[in-house]
């Protein structure tokens, strides 16, 4: 019996809130299903599984945002499934309680500090009755079960707890809450980067935990009243509240915001640029499309990826990921195309094996990853697989754009606009359709010789587009 896990799509994700389940216990699946939808700060993402197996239990409601690492659901082999669809088995080892989960019992909350257990059962119920028990303090055992079979429903737990409720005594007078304040480790880590003070932070959070959204909105500086206006005044009208899109794209700006900041604190970035003559790439290009169909034609960027992906085969320490202090290569090639979304915000679907592929395919893989990018419908391996990321601006007019890394990856490729500029060659100075490079890498995986080599690669192959 394993745990399926809420994914970390990304290092600008914290959390996620579980939108939809395309499976349902007792259900078979196999690797590479997709069995939910998460919304994260960015997109709605299609969540893959990673194992065969049968669905046993699901232990988050649909609507419900959790933690990343947070199990969504178990998964049992094939002879493990729940019965009926209802019966869940319970894992060998209960999982953790989460470090700000704070459980209430019908007497007393119990300290997160005390470890919960849930003991083992033969008692059928439903997930919601097994979850609702755990939360109002009731043995399954002490349940009569109303449903099919005798299974215990959630109404069933709730009959027993209010009996329970009504034997109890009152309740004594509230003791005064202990001056230490409960703060989430998150949270904890960035009083110090914020710093600020906890003692005058409220904490929104479950019994009044001290959560990363509290200190957010500590460390914006507060606005000084304005002094009252004479009752002749006109009453200025009141700003409407932002609106749910607008709430979103605030989200999404502080997830980018947080993984770029981790980026620039941690990774030691060094910065090259390379100018490249792309008459003969665009002369192919030009001819190329006048044989082809309007909707089958290439634009300039296939041939950018494609020489990208070539590039990295010569020179792969540009291709990976630095985990646990140490740089791990990719034999995979998974570009990550920086895509701007409608209203804002970006987000870097992978292309995978982009090396193997021709300029077809990659065209057409474009094209998916940006209409789903910005419609919905992304999967969860397409953010998560990238093993290096290519942004081009050169659509929006930039000349060139020096990013930031996106860890846990070592390098990003910039290409600008592709500008008529002098140049000479063979000792003669003319225009030429001149395209401009940039490479942002990670000098603990690579240094500026290797990434020389990297850019200067890129520019070869782009001198001979009809080998692509």
């Amino acid at each position: 019996m394993n745990d399926f896990v809420m994914p970390s799509l990304g290092a600008d994700m914290d959390d996620g809130r579980l939108l939809e389940w395309y499976v349902k216990p007792g259900d078979a699946v196999k690797r590479g299903d997709i069995v939910a939808l998460v919304d994260t700060d960015k997109a709605a993402i299609e969540i893959e599984i990673f194992e065969d197996g049968v669905v046993s239990e699901l232990l988050v409601p649909e609507g419900e945002k959790v933690p990343v690492g947070t199990p969504l659901a178990r998964i049992g082999g094939s002879g493990e499934g729940a019965a009926g669809g209802m019966a869940a088995t319970l894992p060998e080892t209960p999982p953790a309680v989460a470090p700000e989960t704070v459980i209430e019992t019908v007497g007393k909350p119990v300290p997160p500090e005390v470890p919960v257990t849930q003991a083992v059962s033969s008692v059928h119920a439903t997930p919601a009755a097994r979850r609702h028990a755990q939360e109002r303090g009731v043995e399954l055992s002490d349940v009569s079960g109303t449903g099919r079979h005798g299974t215990v429903t959630k109404a069933d737990v709730e009959a027993v707890a209010k009996e329970l409720e009504a034997t109890l005594p009152a309740e004594p007078e509230p003791q005064p809450k202990p001056s230490r304040k409960r703060i989430s480790p998150l949270a904890r880590r960035l009083v110090k980067e914020l710093g600020l003070d906890l003692a005058t932070i409220e904490g929104t959070g479950p019994g009044g935990t001290v959560t990363k959204a509290d200190l957010e909105r500590a460390a914006v500086p507060a606005v000084p009243k304005p002094e009252p206006k004479p009752a002749a005044t006109r009453v200025e009208p009141v700003k409407a509240e932002s609106s749910p899109r607008e709430q979103k794209q605030a989200a999404m700006r502080r997830a980018i915001g947080a993984a770029m900041a981790k980026s620039k604190r941690e990774i030691p970035h060094y910065y090259l640029s390379n100018r490249i003559d792309v008459s003969r790439s665009l002369s192919w290009l030009e001819e190329e499309n006048l044989e082809r169909p309007i909707t089958n034609r290439l634009v300039p960027a296939v041939l950018l990826l494609k020489a990208t992906a070539l590039a990295i085969r010569e020179v792969p320490e540009m291709n990976g990921f630095w985990l646990d202090g140490g740089f791990k290569p990719s034999e995979d090639i998974h570009l990550g195309m920086g895509i701007s979304l409608r209203g804002g915000g970006l987000i870097a679907p992978a292309i995978h094996n982009a090396d193997q592929k021709d300029l077809d395919e990659l065209m057409a893989d474009l094209r998916d990853l940006v209409k789903r990018s910005r419609s919905g419908g992304l999967k969860s391996s397409e953010m998560t697989d990238a093993t290096v990321t290519v942004t081009n601006m050169g659509d929006l007019g930039v000349d060139l754009v020096y990013g930031v890394i996106y860890p846990p990856q070592v390098a990003l490729i910039g290409f600008g606009k592709i500008t008529d500029q002098p140049w000479v060659e063979n000792g003669m100075i003319g225009a030429r359709p001149i395209l401009t490079v940039t490479l942002a890498a990670d000098h603990r995986a690579s240094d500026g010789h290797r990434g020389g080599i990297f850019l200067t690669t890129i520019a070869k192959v782009l001198q001979d587009p009809e080998a692509l």
